[in-house]
């Protein structure tokens, strides 16, 4: 039972991280000396169109009370309309979100896939030659700016080997996979669309390898770290003594306890690339909720605004979350209560 009187507790400070999310933004953005209005009519707009747009959405009232009236709006699960394509926020995330989690699940899972091993080779391997080319390698990566890099990769893959497609999510006479989770290389490999699955993945590489360089960086340095740690514990040389090879030494004993670290960087990274991956999306051309927030912020979009906020005041604690639930499975003597 104190398990879940800590989840309980735990998804009870999300709603009040919300609750202050909200909050700040509603403020900030109407703060802002500008008048969403004409950014969406346009100077030429008429007096009784401006004021006719004014009380269909809203702008007429006072600010506080705005907030309210979006507040009661939310919490029967209604976002409001987006000024800029007049459509319910909420769909409009529907329809972008899907996008940026694939190209975040994407960019996490080369982060993992690279910079775990990475950190571990270079632990193992201390002040040596590995060692050296993943402390280059993790120093490049945390130094590289994404967008110059992002160029970089498009010159070369797109415009000098012709490998990669340089932008969207998909070839352009390749029909969209039939929509089941909104996810194109998913939903291609459920129904059986080769062709889309083929293509899908061929435009998702270059912007998931961008986007996930630098975590992978991050996370190869806290392995390392960690590894470094674990590897002069005395329950490893206990494991040694007993004849243990020492791969076995080190991926059994080792690795699992110099993980829990890791897991929270890893944890952390996966709410920033869904939430940060605004510049790769534009560079990209990747019709996801980066490109969307880029959109509304110019168009003055305040509902659109507010609800990418509250999508990314969601991710991080419910990323936390998970991590700190899982800190029991990766260690018996961890307890949540």
């Amino acid at each position: 039972m104190n398990f879940w009187n800590y989840v309980a507790r735990r998804l009870i400070g999300i709603i009040v991280v919300l609750l202050g999310v909200s909050l700040i933004t509603f403020s900030i953005s109407h703060l802002v000396p500008a008048d969403p209005v004409a950014a969406a009519l346009g100077e030429r707009a008429r007096e009784e169109q401006i004021e006719a747009f004014r009380k269909a959405y809203g702008l007429d009232r006072p600010v506080p009370e705005q907030y309210l009236v979006y507040m009661r709006g939310l919490f029967q699960g209604n976002l409001g309309n987006s000024i800029r394509t007049r459509r319910p926020v909420t769909q409009d995330l529907q329809e972008f979100f899907p996008a940026t989690i694939e190209l975040s699940i994407a960019a996490l899972l080369i982060a993992i896939v690279l910079g775990v091993p990475a950190g571990i080779w270079s632990a193992v391997y201390r002040n040596r030659l590995p060692d050296h080319l993943v402390r280059i390698f993790s120093l490049v990566g945390g130094s590289l700016p994404i967008f110059w890099l992002a160029l970089l990769m498009i010159g070369l893959f797109y415009d000098r080997l012709d490998w990669l497609p340089a932008g969207g999510r998909i070839d352009q006479f390749t029909p969209p996979p039939q929509t089941i989770t909104g996810l194109y290389t998913v939903d291609s490999f459920l129904t059986g669309n080769m062709p889309a699955l083929q293509s899908s993945l061929h435009h998702l590489i270059l912007p998931a390898f961008v986007l996930g360089y630098f975590s992978t960086a991050v996370i190869a340095r806290m392995m390392r770290s960690s590894m470094l740690e674990v590897l002069n514990q005395d329950y490893l040389r206990t494991a040694r003594a007993k004849g243990l090879k020492e791969r076995t030494v080190i991926l059994r004993h080792g690795f699992r306890n110099a993980l829990i670290p890791t897991l929270t960087i890893i944890g952390i990274t996966f709410g920033s690339l869904l939430s940060g991956a605004v510049l790769t999306e534009t560079i990209f051309s990747w019709p996801g909720l980066g490109r969307y927030a880029t959109a509304a912020a110019i168009g003055l979009d305040f509902p659109a605004v507010m609800g990418v906020t509250l999508v990314a005041g969601i991710i991080f604690p419910l990323s936390n979350l998970f991590v700190d639930l899982s800190y029991a499975w990766l260690d018996p003597r961890i307890r949540h209560g």
